[in-house]
């Protein structure tokens, strides 16, 4: 296949999972609907960013669609490809973010990627991947969430759960983001076809592995100082996503829409200096317990 037609296999996939997630994501909250915006750029490609706001559960929540095309890839996408620099390029991706209200209902984060270089042989490759940020963690829920990766993903599993540790790191905190998950780079595994099926399957499990632990947490009662530790840990989440992403510096370093590219940061958050959680407390359990790469599926 030429490269225009693997692209428009992998769009009419990332749509499709887009209008899924939204869907399932406005049933859960009950109130808030998903803007649509779409805006179609001269030479075909399409921007369709979507965003719900002040809903019932969901503080905010963005699901992003972009097939960007031009003539050369941005930075952030060749510095582990430099062969592919100076080429002209298409890009399709979908990326989402959610922020709940309750403190006791995790954040979480998904995006999938596709490049290919025009060419009389198309050179591409997929990435992505999903992750959990929680502030009160429930290890059933970890355990849930690392059980639904791991049937998607098979005997990749153990490896990308590893990579999703290296990469959501803040090293200069020396702290995990969150509870990990899966992510994985330069995918090309077994050809097209197999790659994409792999991608479909990461996509598809992700509603399976958030939707429940949502459901569960997201009208738990919790009190202001619960709140107040929510938005001090989204500042991590903050950090991470303007110091560290690549996925961020790509969008800016693409021209993309300002508004779109930083969608997936939290509405509400703040910073305390020097926090010190109480010993023993569940704030302090979170960083001394959860945030530290380990074996969630181990017996």
């Amino acid at each position: 296949m030429n490269a225009s037609e693997l692209v428009t296999a992998v769009r009419a996939y990332f749509l499709d999972l887009q209008e899924t997630i939204c869907r399932a994501l406005e049933s859960e909250d009950g109130t808030g609907n998903f803007s649509k915006e779409p805006v179609v750029a001269p030479n075909g490609g399409l921007a369709q960013p979507r965003v719900l706001a002040d809903g019932r559960h969901i503080e905010k929540a963005a699901v992003q669609f972009t097939h960007s095309i031009g003539d050369a890839l941005p930075p952030a996408a060749t510095e582990r490809n430099p062969h592919l620099a100076g080429s002209p390029f298409q890009a399709v991706a979908i990326s989402l973010i959610v922020h709940p209200q309750n403190p006791f209902a995790p954040t979480t984060h998904m995006n999938l990627r596709f490049f290919v270089v025009d060419a009389e042989e198309p050179a591409w490759y997929f990435g992505g991947g999903y992750d959990l940020t929680p502030y009160y963690a429930y290890e059933d829920d970890v355990v849930h969430w690392h059980q639904t990766a791991a049937a998607a993903c098979g005997a990749h599993y153990p490896a990308l759960k590893a990579k999703c540790d290296e990469y959501f790191f803040l090293r200069h905190r020396q702290e995990c983001r969150g509870v990990g998950g899966v992510f994985f780079d330069d995918w090309t595994e077994g050809g097209f076809d197999s790659s994409l099926e792999f991608v479909k399957s990461v996509g598809d499990s992700f509603l399976p592995a958030y939707l429940p632990i949502l459901s569960k947490r997201k009208s738990e009662p919790y009190s202001e100082a619960q709140r107040d530790f929510q938005l001090y840990r989204r500042g991590r989440y903050a950090e991470f996503n303007l110091a560290i992403d690549r996925g961020t510096k790509y969008g800016l370093q693409s021209g993309r829409r300002v508004e779109s590219v930083l969608a997936s940061l939290p509405p509400l958050v703040k910073w305390v200096y020097n926090y010190q959680a109480e010993p023993g407390s569940r704030e302090a359990e979170l960083t001394e317990y959860f945030l530290k790469p380990r074996d969630w599926l181990a017996e």
